[in-house]
């Protein structure tokens, strides 16, 4: 997606969007969001996270009229459970199974956001980079559209590329993240999509969401925002 200032952004499926940092979009970008039928923000990041920073775009208020914002952490970030197996922060698919066994009520609830934003319109979520809480959540929403283990592969690479390449022009944020060139980019990315499919192929979606508190109606919601052929019978 090319709104003004928006890094990382890209379309998921149906009225389903992702991206990094949403302090980065400009005026003029979340009104082209807004234009592309975008009505909520679900911020996937917890919340000490969302400050702004010097370098971020002001951006009056007035400019994001329509669009709610709300919050809806995957994680519990000092859960020494999680950060044993993690480090610091998710940072690799291969990690996304621990994520989801440990917090389901944190799935959920980013679902049922979904869900009740769904009547409003589209739906951008945004982590920190867009790139694994984000992942995370698009792959498995990806699953719930009928997406095949190609495509669900190349969101997450597409995704990891775009921070990449944002890393390369702005620098990492801190120590732990650093630019890849090609060489070092291209084996990884093989093997961390691989790492995605086999993450929701080994979840499946849809029954994890309803065993873990998601409303037969919920998921409904979500189904039809995200695009999938689905029919309440087959459940």
């Amino acid at each position: 997606m090319d709104w003004d200032g928006a890094v990382n952004a890209w379309h998921v499926s149906g009225g389903i969007y992702r991206m990094g940092r949403r302090e980065w979009l400009t005026e003029a970008g979340w009104k082209q969001a807004f234009d592309d039928g975008v009505r909520t923000v679900i911020d996937l990041r917890n919340a000490a996270e969302g400050q702004r920073r010097d370098t971020d775009p002001v951006v009056p208020a007035a400019a994001r009229a329509g669009i709610d914002v709300v919050q809806a952490p995957t994680e519990e970030p000092d859960d020494p459970r999680f950060t044993e197996v993690t480090g610091p922060y998710l940072n690799d698919p291969a990690h996304y199974g621990e994520n989801a066994r440990l917090f389901p009520e944190k799935l959920v609830g980013v679902f049922r956001s979904i869900a009740v934003a769904a009547p409003r319109g589209g739906v951008l979520l945004h982590c920190a980079a867009g790139r694994d809480r984000s992942g995370l959540v698009a792959a498995m929403v990806q699953d719930l559209a009928g997406d095949s283990d190609q495509a669900i592969a190349e969101g997450y690479r597409r995704a990891a590329r775009g921070i990449n390449e944002r890393y390369r022009t702005h620098g990492p944020p801190h120590s732990r993240e650093q630019y890849l060139d090609e060489a070092e980019l291209a084996p990884l990315l093989e093997q961390r999509g691989l790492a995605v499919v086999e993450f929701v192929r080994e979840l499946d979606t849809q029954n994890y969401l309803l065993a873990n508190g998601l409303s037969p109606s919920e998921l409904d919601a979500v189904m039809v925002l995200s695009g999938a052929a689905y029919a309440k019978e087959s459940r």
